[in-house]
């Protein structure tokens, strides 16, 4: 069991922490070596019914959702709580999360604990209301004023890969424009969702009811989340599959739906780029915490002259870097998070070879406690291939031949997905006229980042409906009002 300091998980419930109402819990598991380290509540649909009526109550009969001082205290309370809690946030990530130290102080904890201080400040800043002046319109003189207002209350799904960033991500937003929440977070990792539910309780002054988090291990008694006619928005970050099916399932209330799904993107190097140096980078990139991130870069696209080149650095870059225990310091790929993902990546590396692929590195399992999949390099498949096509979500990249810029354009955009990306080019002019051709939310050129807490992010076709972080990501959980007086 764990040693942990941290308290034990608990839901919260219209402010109160608590375990599940019929007592059941589940096993949270260590990923680097599948031992159990806490349990969970296995929140039941009474307690998910309790949060969303909790939820509802806060939003209708409080001034929650007019008062901006109390959200700006409230949220500010809450960085606090989690600068002052630091330490045993990264521990309790590293343990249930499997996440390398190196992601802490970029994804894993220190940009999303940034950006919840940045959307606080925004709020202080951002204009509710504007004046579109005065009109008209069919001969009578009116002034028109524009009002934003939130929502309402926000069911936020989350997934397990980097889950502080996408709990914050949305519940930062939604609560700064006066929303209520409910967050349901993954099985796989409930528990640092649970213990920013208990930040919420016990360091701040946030009312009853303005946030709550639930546990169900069940996804389909958190199902009610997407149907309920009392939650007015749903937020859901995870595979493009369970984004069809939430999108369905909110269609008969016409919920407003927020999706942030897979990803394929391409790292694409042209024919006077430093090819070894965008190998290497990318092969960093597709080990960094497995693998798991739907923003990675996992198609090399690389001038098919250069290519053996390109396989050659790739494999030898993740052979360097190698699969270690998160608690290493030099850890940079660690587990996948549980056996299920860990035989899913499998299954796809027997597709590979299957497929006609070979394995320049990697390949196979890592035969020992935990969930543990080897940094692998595929050479000799086309972007036709299911391993070029489908979000493999582990440390496995797929290395593609190109035949000049044009080629390479289109091998990026036939994908169903369209979430990230990246250029390099000697000539910067020619790779963002590359970039501009791409289909895709997000794109590096020549190195550049994109990933802040003002940059909205987000993707094209598949990968999702609407954009997360930014002004962009504040404002999906507003609506717009017109309201025009005689003038």
């Amino acid at each position: 069991m764990s040693t942990l300091s941290t308290p034990a998980a608990q839901q919260l419930i219209d402010g109160k922490l608590v375990g599940a109402s019929d007592g059941a819990s589940y096993p949270i598991l260590n990923p680097a070596d599948g031992e159990q380290i806490g349990v969970a509540p296995d929140g039941t649909a009474a307690d998910v019914d309790a949060a969303i009526a909790a939820a509802r109550r806060a939003f209708d009969e409080t001034d929650w959702s007019t008062n901006t001082a109390l959200r700006v205290r409230c949220l500010r309370q809450l960085h606090q709580a989690l600068l002052d809690h630091a330490d045993d946030f990264r521990a309790l990530t590293r343990a249930e999360v499997g996440m390398p130290d190196f992601m802490m102080g970029a994804a894993g904890f220190d940009v999303p604990v940034d950006g919840l201080k940045w959307v606080t400040d925004l709020l202080e800043s951002y204009e509710f209301e504007s004046d579109l002046g005065v009109a008209s319109p069919m001969g009578i003189p009116s002034r028109r004023t524009v009002r934003r207002e939130p929502v309402g209350v926000v069911a936020a799904i989350t997934p397990w890969n980097v889950p502080t960033q996408i709990n914050l991500a949305k519940i930062g937003p939604a609560l700064a424009a006066g929303c209520t929440v409910v967050l349901k977070p993954a099985p796989d990792t409930p528990w640092v969702a649970a213990e920013l539910g208990r930040l919420v309780a016990e360091h701040t002054d946030f009312p009853a009811g303005v946030v709550n988090v639930v546990t169900p291990r069940d996804n389909t008694v958190a199902a009610v989340l997407s149907t309920d006619p009392r939650v007015d928005m749903v937020s859901f970050t995870g595979s493009t599959q369970t984004g069809r099916a939430i999108m369905a399932a909110a269609a008969p209330t016409l919920k407003k739906v927020f999706l942030e799904l897979g990803g394929k993107s391409a790292a694409i190097a042209l024919d006077d780029a430093d090819v070894a140096s965008v190998a290497g980078a990318t092969a960093f990139a597709a080990c960094i915490h497995a693998g798991q991130g739907c923003a990675i870069t996992t198609r090399l696209v690389v001038p098919r002259e250069k290519y053996d080149e390109a396989v050659q650095v790739a494999a030898a870059t993740m052979e360097s870097i190698g699969a270690k225990d998160p608690s290493d310091p030099g850890a940079i790929c660690g587990p996948v998070i549980s056996q299920v993902q860990r035989d899913r990546v499998a299954e796809y590396l027997r597709i590979a070879t299957e497929e006609g692929g070979t394995f320049a590195t990697g390949g196979t399992v890592i035969d020992q406690a935990g969930y543990w999949i080897q940094p692998t390099v595929i050479a000799g498949l086309d972007n036709s291939s299911r391993l070029a096509q489908e979000e493999i979500f582990g440390p496995v990249l797929v290395v593609i031949p190109h035949d000049g810029d044009d080629d390479a354009v289109r091998i990026a955009n036939d994908s169903a997905y369209g979430l990230s990306g990246s250029v390099d080019s000697a000539d910067l002019d020619r790779a963002k006229a590359v970039a501009a051709r791409i289909r895709t939310g997000t794109l590096a050129v020549n190195g550049g980042v994109w990933f802040s807490p003002d940059a909205p992010f987000g993707g094209y076709k598949q990968s999702g409906i609407g954009r997360e972080m930014g002004v962009a990501g504040f404002e999906e959980y507003l609506e717009t009002k017109t309201i025009a007086e005689p003038a």
